[in-house]
């Protein structure tokens, strides 16, 4: 909520942007209606197109074929401009006046005054006056309205009507309205007494366009940081690339060095072609199981297989009878003589 305030009071007037900067001459009158200029720090603040400034309101004024002469402020502050940002043409004249109610009596003579004086002092011309609060409407319609009612004799009705048709905008506040319409007229004693002498602008020519002025310290651009001021890491117009080198910029460690004499490849370790071992090995082939089942098993055959082995198996081949061929006989008893009986 403080920072919503805040910016109120040092920002752009709220709906500001809602209204048309100037509106047109009101025929019969020097009058010319317009929402108020911003000075250069409050008018970058805004899109550049919508932008409006104290030397902008003389071009537009000039654009109708009319010349500017006084300039009469109804805010209530000094913040949006200064008379130092008033060309030096035109005059101006300050008139606090609160908002939200009808002006009183003192505020409604000093703009008559003001009013008189500047067509006293400008009989041979036809420069214009210029007033303005904050939109250009309500405060400013009400005491210019006062003004064509009290001293030009117009209806009520019909100034109300030809103010709205000249600037663009009606007259919003209702109280105003009831007062300019119902209210008694006021008084036009002592209006050709001036107040004040209106001053003199003093600027004597436009502050630097958008692309010549620096950008504003809350303004940022659509890509960021790209107008703010070079911080440390942004010194360099080009870049990154112009900058020193960091931790990950510095020159190669020895871990990223040249290879040397032991390396004579000129691809590092990470880049030398694969070697044979370094390849995924396949599925091994499947092998047959030998067969160790008791069956085919033979006496020797628990010894790892040789030269023995294979003798072994010839012998045993060598031992067993042929296929085809009778038994050996079975040998004959012992022959034991004996003598002959007598």
């Amino acid at each position: 909520m403080s920072g919503k305030k805040k910016n109120k009071k040092t920002g752009v007037p709220d709906r500001w942007l809602d209204y048309a900067p100037v509106g047109c001459r009101i025929p019969g009158t020097r009058f010319i209606a317009f929402k108020v200029p911003l000075k250069p720090s409050l008018n970058c603040l805004v899109p550049e197109s919508d932008s409006f400034g104290l030397w902008q309101l003389l071009d537009s004024v000039r654009s109708q074929d009319q010349d500017l002469g006084l300039i009469i402020d109804l805010t209530f502050t000094t913040r949006y401009y200064q008379p130092s940002d008033i060309p030096q043409s035109c005059c101006y004249v300050k008139i606090r006046t609160e908002g939200h109610r009808v002006p009183a009596d003192a505020d409604i003579l000093s703009f008559k005054r003001a009013v008189t004086h500047f067509l006293d002092q400008n009989h041979d011309n036809d420069k214009l006056i210029g007033v303005h609060c904050t939109h250009g409407l309500n405060r400013t319609g009400y005491l210019v309205c006062r003004y064509l009612i009290d001293v030009d004799g117009l209806e009520p009705a019909a100034a109300v009507e030809l103010f709205n048709a000249c600037r663009g905008h009606r007259i919003e506040r209702k109280n105003y309205l009831l007062d300019l319409k119902r209210g008694a007229k006021r008084s036009n004693a002592g209006i050709q007494q001036p107040e004040e002498e209106p001053i003199r602008g003093l600027a004597v020519k436009p502050p630097p366009g958008p692309a010549q002025r620096p950008p504003c310290p809350a303004q940022q651009s659509p890509s960021g940081s790209a107008q703010r001021p070079p911080g440390p890491a942004q010194k360099s117009a080009s870049g990154p690339a112009q900058r020193p080198p960091g931790p990950a910029q510095r020159p190669p460690g020895p871990a990223q060095r040249p290879p040397g004499p032991a390396q004579k490849s000129p691809l590092g370790p990470a880049q030398r072609p694969s070697a044979p071992a370094q390849i995924p090995p396949g599925p091994a082939p499947a092998k047959t199981p030998p067969d160790t089942s008791k069956e085919s098993l033979t006496p020797g055959e628990n010894r790892p297989p040789g030269n023995r082995r294979r003798r072994g198996a010839r012998h045993r081949r060598g031992n067993k009878p042929q296929q085809g061929s009778l038994p050996p006989a079975p040998p004959l008893p012992a022959y034991q003589w004996s003598p002959a009986p007598s």
